[in-house]
């Protein structure tokens, strides 16, 4: 997945919205867990929708009008005439005035409290914002301890896979650990596979030489670790990779072996 066509997409926007169901929502928060710059996105989305919002507010315009229309009604009835036309004159002009000044008063102080909610808005997004930075932070730090402890048992078996001819320099790391059935991969070495393909991951016994299928890694541009859990029950000799079409393939693809490596014993 390329993630500026991701963030290109509206889906950040629909997500914002909470117009998105939630499967939908729950993919788009995985996502903000592994990118930064996808959850960073998010949060300036928030923060334009919450100035958009301030800046629409319609109580700027009520305060002021709400003020001109109590003098404009201001009726004459049951008033004393002052004789002397230009003192009313100068008193009528001047309360205009202290009106219009009490106005701006008004509005600067709606725009400054509406500036002030703005920037409480965007310290709390900040916040949530490390908040997660944080919690990802701590679930990765976990992960990588656990893996650590995992490669690390001398029970486990460390196989090589060595780049192959579409590949030279490509390289990868098998870690079986036969009494889990399980095979740790770190991928690091391997390219970003093109689009609409994907590696498959094989396991292989020789003479007569058997691949049997233990799956694709379909989020490989995703994980920026690198590092892959799958199940293997079987009696494997060696481990092969492939590049194939999105789904994976029946049998291995040889033309596109990526790389490949046999248990020390062999």
């Amino acid at each position: 997945m390329n993630i500026n066509d991701y963030i290109n997409s509206g889906i950040l926007e629909l997500y914002v919205a909470g117009t998105l169901s939630e499967t939908e929502s729950k993919a788009v928060y995985d996502v903000m867990l592994k990118h930064p710059e996808v959850l960073q996105e998010v949060l300036e989305i928030e923060t334009a929708i919450v100035k958009l919002t301030a800046s629409l507010s319609p109580q700027k315009t009520i305060a002021f009008n709400t003020i001109k229309d109590q003098l404009n009604n201001t009726s004459d009835e049951g008033k004393v005439i002052n004789l002397n036309r230009s003192k009313s004159k100068w008193i009528s002009y001047t309360g205009w005035a202290a009106a219009l000044v009490l106005a701006g008063g008004l509005l600067w102080t709606i725009d400054q409290n509406s500036t002030l909610e703005d920037e409480i808005q965007t310290v709390n997004i900040e916040k949530d914002f490390i908040k997660i930075q944080m919690e990802t932070s701590k679930t990765d730090l976990a992960e990588t301890k656990n893996l650590l402890n995992i490669i690390r048992d001398k029970r486990i078996i460390n196989i090589p896979l060595k780049g192959q001819a579409v590949a030279p320099e490509a390289y990868a790391t098998v870690y079986w650990d036969k009494k889990d059935d399980t095979v740790y991969l770190d991928l690091q070495g391997l390219p970003e596979p093109p689009e609409g393909k994907v590696y498959q991951v094989w396991s292989l016994t020789l003479n007569p030489l058997t691949p049997t299928n233990l799956g694709t890694i379909d989020d490989f541009i995703q994980d920026d670790n690198k590092i892959f859990t799958l199940k293997n029950t079987n009696q494997s000799q060696a481990f092969g990779i492939t590049l194939e079409p999105a789904g994976g393939s029946q049998s291995p693809t040889l033309e596109q072996l990526y790389t490949l490596g046999a248990l020390a014993a062999l």
